[in-house]
C-alpha cells in the first residue's frame, strides 16, 4: 500500500504541473469539452456527460480537497468504453436496443472516481466488443487520429481515439483478443493489457468472460502504471478475479533479453514497410541494452487461431445470448456473421481445444522463461476504412495475427509506439510476459518507450492535431 500512495501522489503533481492548472482543473475540463464538440466527426463518443454536471462534480471534489481529503487524481478526465458500467450513464455496448442504466459503476471505475478522476462519458466500440477494426458500430466508424481514411483499430476504438485526440487524459477499454493494444498502435499511444484477473471485471458486459480484462489507454507507460496501481486488486465479488501469487518477477533495470520473430514468422500482408519498422524497433532495443533471441512463433500462432476458429467463439456467443438474442435488427449483420459459426461447436470440441491449449501453454513456458519479454508487432499493418468495410471478416482476422494469443496463453502485455509509416500511420510494438509479470514488463516498457514518436503528456490531454487541406492530420 505504501508504494501506491507514493506513486499516486507523484502522479497528482505531474498532472497539475503538466496541465498548468495547479489547484484549478476547471479550465482543463472546459478545453476538453470544446475539443469534443469540435471533433464530433471522430465518432469516438457514444455518450458525453453534460459539462455543467462535470464542472459541478469537480467543484465538489475541490471543496472536499480543501477540507483535507486526498484525491490523487483530482480533476483528471477519463473516458470509459461503453461495455463497462458507469453509474447513471447508459451502457449500450454499441447496441442501442441493449441499453440499460446501471445503478453501480464497474469496480475499476469506482476506484478511479474515488481517487478524484472524473469520467466524462462512454466511448464507441465495435458492437458487443466483437471486432478489432473500430468500424462495426451504429454510431459510425472511428478512424486513426493520423488520417481519417484509415481504421483506428478496435474494439476499444473510441477510448484510444479520445486519448490520442486530446479529449481525455486516459481511458479504459477492454481486451479479449487485442482490443486494448491494436487501437493504441494505430493511434500512437500506450495500451496496457493486464494479466487476466488482476483487475476486476465486475461491471463489464461479458464477451469471453474467461479471457476478458480491463485495459488502459494513456500517453506514457508511467501514466498507465499509475492508473493500474489504482484499479488492480482481487475482487471477491468477481468470480473471474484472481489473487496475485505471493512471489512475482521483480523489475530489473539491468541487461535484458527479448524475444523477436524470425523471417519465417513475419507476416505483414502485403505491406513490407511495416516489417521495416518492426526490425528498427528490435534494433533500437538491442542498442538500449537488450539481447535479441529469435523465438519459434508457431505455438503462439496456433493458440491465436483458436480465438476465432475454435470453440472460444462459442463462449462469446453464449455470453451474448445470455444478454440478448442476436438474430434481431438491432445487431449489425457483420456482428451476426461473426457469431453464427459458434453453433457448430460441440462440448467435445471445447474440451479437445482446451486440452490442446494447455499443451501449448506448456510449450511456450520455456520460451517465455528464457526472455524478459516477447516483442511482436502490435498489428501486422493498417487498413483503409473502405477496404475494411468491403472485407470485414478477413481483414479483421489479419489484424489479430500478433494479438489473439495473449489472453489464451495467460500473458500480460504493454503496447508502445514504435514509428510512423511513410503513409503517416503510426505503428506500435507489443511487449508480452507471463501472467503476473506486469510490473517487470511495465518497467521494461518504460525503458524502451524512449525514442518513441509520442511526447510525454503526463496524465493530461495531449494537444489537438489539426487536419490539413486533404483531410489528413498535420
Amino acid at each position: 500500500m505504501q508504494r501506491m500512495e507514493i506513486q499516486v501522489s507523484q502522479l497528482n503533481a505531474r498532472f497539475a504541473i503538466a496541465a498548468g492548472t495547479v489547484g484549478d482543473p476547471l479550465p482543463e475540463i472546459e478545453t476538453a469539452y470544446r475539443r469534443i464538440e469540435a471533433e464530433r466527426d471522430r465518432n469516438c463518443w457514444i455518450y458525453v456527460r453534460p459539462i455543467a454536471e462535470t464542472l459541478d462534480h469537480c467543484r465538489a471534489l475541490m471543496a472536499r480537497a480543501d477540507a483535507g481529503e486526498t484525491f490523487p487524481l483530482l480533476g483528471v478526465l477519463f473516458g470509459v468504453k461503453d461495455n463497462i458500467d458507469v453509474a447513471d450513464m447508459p451502457t449500450t455496448a454499441a447496441c442501442p436496443a441493449f441499453s440499460y442504466m446501471p445503478a453501480r459503476s464497474a469496480r475499476s471505475v469506482e476506484r478511479l472516481t474515488a481517487a478524484g478522476a472524473i469520467c466524462i462519458g462512454k466511448t464507441n466500440l465495435d458492437q458487443l466488443a466483437t471486432g478489432l477494426s473500430g468500424t462495426r458500430s451504429p454510431h459510425g466508424a472511428c478512424a486513426t487520429v493520423a488520417d481519417p481514411r484509415y481504421i483506428s483499430g478496435g474494439s476499444s476504438s473510441g477510448s484510444a481515439v479520445a486519448v490520442a485526440a486530446g479529449h481525455v487524459a486516459f481511458a479504459l477499454g477492454t481486451d479479449t483478443g487485442g482490443s486494448g493494444r491494436i487501437p493504441a498502435g494505430f493511434n500512437d499511444i500506450v495500451g496496457i493489457k493486464p494479466t487476466v484477473g488482476l483487475v476486476s471485471s465486475r461491471g463489464l458486459v461479458p464477451n469471453c468472460p474467461t479471457l476478458d480484462c480491463v485495459s488502459i489507454f494513456c500517453n506514457t507507460v508511467q501514466d498507465g502504471a499509475d492508473i493500474l496501481d489504482i484499479i488492480e486488486g482481487f475482487d471477491p465479488e468477481d468470480c473471474y478475479s484472481r489473487p496475485a501469487p505471493a512471489s512475482v518477477r521483480p523489475p530489473d533495470i539491468g541487461p535484458f533479453r527479448f524475444g523477436r520473430l524470425g523471417g519465417k514468422d513475419l507476416e505483414f500482408f502485403g505491406m513490407p514497410e511495416c516489417g521495416t519498422l518492426y526490425e528498427q524497433a528490435c534494433d533500437r532495443f538491442s542498442a538500449q541494452g537488450g539481447t535479441a533471441v529469435e523465438i519459434d512463433f508457431a505455438p503462439f500462432a496456433e493458440a491465436g487461431r483458436m480465438m476465432f476458429a475454435g470453440p472460444w467463439l462459442a463462449e462469446r456467443r453464449a455470453a451474448i445470448a445470455a444478454l440478448m438474442e442476436i438474430e434481431t435488427d438491432a445487431v449489425l449483420d457483420v456482428t451476426k456473421s461473426v457469431l453464427r459459426p459458434a453453433e457448430k461447436y460441440t462440448a467435445m470440441d471445447a474440451f479437445t481445444a482446451f486440452h490442446r491449449l494447455l499443451r501449448l501453454r506448456r510449450q511456450v513456458q520455456p520460451i517465455m522463461g528464457g526472455i524478459d519479454a516477447l516483442v511482436v508487432p502490435t498489428a501486422p499493418r493498417p487498413f483503409l476504412l473502405d477496404d475494411m468495410q468491403r472485407d470485414p471478416i478477413t481483414l479483421n482476422n489479419r489484424l489479430g495475427h500478433y494479438s489473439y494469443f495473449a489472453n489464451l496463453l495467460d500473458l500480460c502485455a504493454v503496447a508502445i509506439p514504435s514509428g510512423v509509416l511513410p503513409n503517416g500511420i503510426p505503428m506500435g510494438v507489443t511487449l508480452l510476459a507471463p501472467a503476473w509479470a506486469d510490473r517487470a514488463l511495465i518497467a521494461l516498457a518504460r525503458r524502451l518507450e524512449v525514442g518513441a514518436t509520442s511526447p510525454p503528456f503526463a496524465l493530461t490531454s495531449r494537444a489537438p492535431r489539426s487536419r490539413g487541406p486533404d483531410g489528413c492530420l498535420d
